[in-house]
C-alpha cells in the first residue's frame, strides 16, 4: 500500500499542483513529473521551483539544474498549493530517477 505522501504527490501529479515539503532540511516547492518506484522504495522526479537545495541554488525558471529525484520517505511537512506549474525542456530524468513509473505527468 502507497505510503500518504506517496498518494498526495500521485495526486499533484495529475492535477499539476505544487508539493511543498521540507528535505534534507531544507524547504522546497516541487512540481512532481514522474512517480514510482527505485530499487524498491517511493521516489519522484520533481522540477524544483521554490525554496533552497542542500546541492546547488535554484536555477532560473527552465534551467535544468532544477531537477530533482527524492527519496519520498525523506520527505517530511507535505502538503500541496496552487501555483505556476514549472518544468524544462529536457525532461528526460523520469528513466534515471523512476525504474517503475507509476504516473508521469502529461504535458
Amino acid at each position: 500500500m502507497p505510503s500518504s505522501t506517496y498518494t498526495l504527490v500521485r495526486e499533484a501529479i495529475t492535477t499539476k499542483r505544487i508539493v511543498v515539503a521540507t528535505y534534507g532540511g531544507h524547504v522546497r516547492e516541487l512540481c512532481p513529473h514522474a512517480i514510482g518506484m527505485k530499487n524498491g522504495k517511493e521516489h519522484a522526479l520533481f522540477y524544483q521551483v521554490g525554496g533552497t537545495s542542500s546541492t546547488r541554488p535554484i536555477g532560473p525558471p527552465g534551467s535544468k539544474q532544477n531537477w530533482r529525484c527524492l527519496d519520498l520517505s525523506k520527505l517530511q511537512n507535505v502538503g500541496v498549493k496552487d501555483g505556476e506549474w514549472g518544468t524544462a525542456p529536457n525532461h528526460s530524468r523520469p528513466q534515471s530517477c523512476v525504474d517503475e513509473i507509476d504516473v508521469e505527468v502529461e504535458y
